[in-house]
């Protein structure tokens, strides 16, 4: 998973586990038509078998999808979070 781009989650680096799926949700969140089964190998070997990967991939996915539901409609941001961009 070259390439990418590392936020606030690279802090978890200490466990090799965190970082692969962090990476990887990363990775579907901003390119998900470049995603490959190597990207499914750095997570096993992470050691995460094919059950772990398919919850990940289940909660990633639900929650881009959420997201994008909100912004769709322009759900209110908590008060505690910045504002939205102009």
């Amino acid at each position: 998973m070259e390439g990418i781009a590392r936020g606030d989650w690279a802090d978890v680096a200490g466990d090799p586990q965190d970082a692969a799926l962090c990476a990887y949700a990363v990775k579907l969140t901003r390119t998900p038509s470049e995603m490959a089964e190597a990207d499914v190998s750095c997570l096993r070997a992470a050691g995460l078998d094919d059950v772990a990967i398919h919850d990940a991939i289940q909660v990633i996915a639900y929650f881009n999808y959420i997201n994008r539901i909100a912004d769709a409609v322009d759900v209110e941001l908590e008060p505690e979070y910045p504002p939205r961009p102009a």
